[in-house]
């Protein structure tokens, strides 16, 4: 008889609308159950409890109890870095000029910010330049270190030599205690600049990340769960909690790369273009080969390009929560910006309804009309103030609680309106109004939430949109506007994708606009562009829209089973890797150098350098994917070469880039193959 007992895994998903769950059975690799919950973005374990319950409830006590892994994907990072959200961080500059600092954008993107620039750096062969300027660098952190929640470090060539980003990390610690981040930790390149930018925003992120990781090990502790928590990063591989709350920064776009691996695992395809249609965006990736796309630039988030190794994805700000509103000629905008739908809010607060039924019979009628303000969703009453706020924020901050207030009640100057923003981008409060849900709604795509508040809320948009009380076909006629706007908006993103065209020009963009709204012929021509590889629908709102979208495109597409939550079957089946890139100079006359995490070592002859450089790399792949929670894991060796023009062998190498890739299953997870719905790297 045996004594096997079945093992299960838990994937969460913490997007900027819902949070899912899934739990996946290792056995035979089949989603159990799923569940969704609002994101409570005032507490977000409130919400991580509610999605994980509900996803808990396809298994018994015993099944509970044989979950071995939770992982997490999040876009908690990407929306913080492209909204300028973050914490107070002090960054120290090692060896860099006016030119080096204006270069890595610093100032400009967050101004006030304290800059320390301090004497030290090395050169391109790794030897130092200056000594490090260590009483400098003591006394400005005695003047900032009380006013800052973490610091950023970047040397000049610190990928050559860490020796002094590692001795200021070791000052600040010894002097303030605050986290820190080394430039060198996040990048291998020598782009000092870039490096310096993308220390500074992992930095700001510690503080979110680390709320996250803090909201997700109480819901497991709420139900007993023991077992190791692994985020997700934006390669679409997997690291232990603890180890990304130092590296956040490595968790933007995690929530689409999950999305990758798990659009993989559900359809069983290896080509296929995703797109995954959230509340928020909507994101746009593509498989081939079983292998994604990853940005050799880095990912590039609100205009920043990062050192951060990501998939690549193309983002919209497309989502069943985008804002819906007129341009001054009255032409419908969806988007970028995100509300919640108001039949949403009048679903969780029925008093809703009313307010809408009083606008709509006020004799006038004004831009904010069916627009609501509220605190986000798990604030709870008598928290801390926030600091930094205008007289005008906090009166704001003050008259606005859990529950939706009219906008037009609340905040109607216009310098009301700036300080309402203002409060907007610093998340401390929440709007509602019009939605593509909410005209889902009002045409009975959707059922999920209130339908009279949706159309109360259409008929105040029709209204505004004429000045006039609209009948029910012209409130039919917007709707439908609105749907038929939102499928040639995913259509066209969709073929922008496929399309190898870098910038559509004028005639491109008409053809397509033409194309995806449904139309065949162009000018006199016969019309009909296609994706070439199967298209695959993934996320909450994507039935409602991409059936229509595959029509007019005439394009394949296929929604796989639990396509609702396939963020979270990501999370729960990614892999642990990690590749690490050691390289090779020559100095000339036979003398090389190997510029190793160790080091800088020194070889008369390329053999010993190369083997060396080998070694290296295999030992810090290895060693980063072990401390990243992986088992014993497979390593995979890459070198390029670069030749001098005469040589002959190894001894005219001119430099070598020698690559260690370590791939590995969770030590907890039961899933067999290494390569089982594997995407990143």
């Amino acid at each position: 008889m045996s004594d096997h007992r079945p093992l299960f895994l838990i994937g969460i998903d913490t997007g900027g609308t819902y949070t899912d769950a899934a739990v996946i059975a290792a056995d035979d690799h089949r989603v159990v159950s799923s569940a969704k919950a609002l994101t409570t973005r005032g507490d977000l374990a409130i919400g991580v409890t509610e999605a994980m319950g509900g996803a808990l409830q396809g298994l018994d006590a015993a099944g509970q109890a044989a979950i071995s892994l939770v992982s997490v994907s999040t876009t908690l990072a990407t929306n913080a870095v492209v909204e300028g959200h973050g914490g107070l961080v002090c960054v120290i500059l090692i060896g860099f000029d006016r030119t080096m600092i204006a270069r890595s954008g610093i100032e400009a993107a967050f101004p006030g910010m304290p800059i320390i620039v301090v004497a030290g750096g090395h050169d391109h062969n790794g030897d130092e330049n200056r000594s490090l300027d260590e009483a400098a660098l003591t006394a400005a952190l005695v003047e900032h270190g009380a006013k800052v929640e973490a610091f950023a470090i970047a040397a000049q060539f610190a990928v050559r030599n860490t020796a002094h980003e590692c001795r200021a990390r070791d000052l600040v610690i010894a002097s303030t205690g605050k986290p820190v981040t080394m430039s060198c930790e996040l990048s291998t390149d020598l782009d000092a600049p870039r490096r310096a930018l993308t220390a500074v925003l992992n930095a700001r992120l510690i503080s979110r990340i680390t709320l996250l990781i803090d909201a997700v090990r109480r819901a497991m502790a709420g139900f007993g769960l023991a077992c190791p928590l692994m985020i997700v990063k934006g390669d679409g591989t997997l690291a232990l909690a603890d180890a990304v709350a130092q590296k956040p920064i490595e968790t933007v776009l995690s929530g689409p790369a999950a999305s990758l691996v798990g659009a993989r695992w559900l359809s069983g395809l290896d080509d296929f273009i995703m797109a995954d249609m959230g509340g928020t965006t909507t994101d746009l990736a593509m498989l081939i080969g079983g292998r994604p796309k990853v940005t050799d630039r880095g990912a590039e988030l609100g205009g920043w390009r990062t050192m951060v190794k990501a998939i690549e994805v193309k983002t919209i700000g497309l989502g069943g929560d985008s804002e819906i509103a007129f341009a001054a000629d009255g032409r419908l905008i969806v988007g970028p910006q995100r509300v919640i739908p108001v039949s949403l809010i009048a679903a969780r607060f029925p008093e809703t309804i009313a307010a809408l039924e009083a606008e709509l019979a006020a004799p006038e009628i004004t831009a904010l009309a069916g627009r609501f303000i509220m605190r986000p969703l798990g604030w709870q009453a008598g928290e801390a103030a926030s600091h930094g706020l205008s007289q005008r924020e906090s009166e704001i901050l003050g008259a606005v609680d859990s529950r939706p207030k009219p906008l037009q009640k609340v905040a109607a100057s216009a310098g009301a309106q700036r300080a309402v923003n203002a409060l907007r981008r610093k998340g401390l409060i929440q709007l509602a109004g019009f939605t593509p849900s909410d005209a889902a709604h009002v045409l009975d795509m959707q059922a999920n939430w209130s339908r009279p508040a949706a159309v109360l809320s259409a008929t105040l948009m029709a209204r505004l949109r004429d000045m006039k009380m609209p009948t029910a076909q012209r409130v039919e006629t917007f709707v439908q506007q609105v749907w038929n706007e939102v499928v040639s908006l995913s259509g066209r993103a969709l073929l922008e994708m496929a399309l190898p065209l870098p910038r559509p020009g004028p005639n491109d963009g008409a053809l397509i606009d033409a194309v995806c709204r449904g139309e065949d012929l162009f000018g006199r021509a016969r019309i009909a562009i296609s994706p070439a590889i199967p298209v695959v629908a993934v996320g909450a709102p994507v039935k409602v829209y991409y059936g229509e979208v595959a029509a007019r495109l005439r394009a394949e597409i296929s929604f796989p089973e639990f396509c609702h939550v396939a963020n979270a079957v990501g999370a729960a089946t990614g892999v642990v890797a990690r590749a690490v890139t050691v390289q090779v100079t020559s100095e000339g006359g036979g003398i090389f150098r190997v510029h190793a995490p160790d080091g800088v070592h020194v070889f008369s002859g390329a053999a010993p350098a190369l083997e060396k450089a080998q070694a290296a790399a295999r030992a810090a792949a290895r060693a980063s994917v072990l401390a990243m929670g992986a088992g014993e894991p497979e390593i995979r060796l890459t070198i390029a070469k670069h030749m001098l023009p005469d040589a002959v062998d190894d001894n005219g190498l001119f430099t070598a880039s020698v690559t260690a890739e370590a791939i590995g299953r969770p030590v907890n997870s039961p899933l067999s193959a290494v390569g089982e719905g594997r995407v990143g790297v």
